[in-house]
């Protein structure tokens, strides 16, 4: 499947991108996670660390093993802060 995948705030800036169509068999946003770290060195910095990493499919809050099926989008991001 094709998902189009944001990324925001620090993980934009690691990655170099703001979005980008990502080809995945991933079943959850987990195996998605590990197929993006496998791909370079920025993904994985980016990703060294999910306890710092929130996630929204189709733009719904959700957690880092919310299964894939149906999705079109998936965002990453840092938690967010009130103030």
């Amino acid at each position: 499947m094709t998902l189009n995948v944001l990324y925001f705030a620090w993980l934009r800036e690691r990655i170099g991108l703001p979005s980008e169509a990502v080809e995945t068999e991933a079943g959850t946003v987990a195996g998605l996670v590990e197929e993006l770290r496998g791909r370079e060195e920025r993904y994985a910095l980016a990703f060294s660390d999910l306890s710092a990493v929130r996630v929204a499919v189709d733009q719904e809050l959700t957690d880092i093993d919310a299964p894939l099926d149906g999705a079109r989008e998936v965002a990453f991001f840092p938690p967010m802060t009130g103030g």
